[in-house]
């Protein structure tokens, strides 16, 4: 993977590009990667080269989870973003713009996969759209997501406010 890939978190407060090739992408099960990203696994791709990555609207607050690694976040939403070990950093393939040109090849830590996440695809499912109990609630909502492009400017939301600039 090459060219140009952009990120960021879910408020926007926090915005990266990466120039160049992107390394390995990734799922972790270990423990220590469910924690941190709140969920069953964390996908990560790696950043072929630490040069190629440029923060563009402020950087991660970091959170150092062992005596090597430090995960950075979003210090205003809490959006995990970056895996950082002596061998390089790996960013939270969610938090790019376009994550469905980053498909994970390879999946580390299998020794704490939750055991039903192999049968994820069995799972009843349905879009948002048929859930017909929750359209007036779904209906109500204001998004204060950034959007998945860069913006020339950031404004915190604060309590009771619905845009962000």
């Amino acid at each position: 993977m090459s060219d140009v890939h952009t990120g960021g978190c879910q408020c926007g407060a926090v915005r990266f590009r990466v120039s160049g090739t992107l390394g390995k992408a990734s799922i972790c099960h270990c423990r220590m990667c469910q924690k941190a990203f709140g969920g069953f696994y964390a996908p990560l791709v790696s950043v072929a080269r630490e040069t190629d990555l440029v923060w563009t609207r402020a950087e991660p607050k970091r959170f150092q989870s062992s005596n090597v690694v430090a995960r950075g976040f979003c210090p205003e939403c809490g959006t995990p973003l970056t895996y950082e070990a002596p061998d390089g950093i790996a960013l939270a393939i969610g938090a790019f713009d376009e994550p469905n040109a980053i498909a994970p090849v390879i999946q580390y830590g299998v020794e704490g996969k939750l055991p039903y996440t192999d049968h994820m695809a069995d799972i009843s499912a349905r879009t948002t759209e048929d859930d017909f109990e929750a359209l007036a609630f779904l209906a109500s909502i204001v998004s204060n997501q950034h959007p998945d492009h860069d913006t020339d400017t950031w404004t915190p939301v604060q309590p009771g406010e619905t845009d962000n600039g």
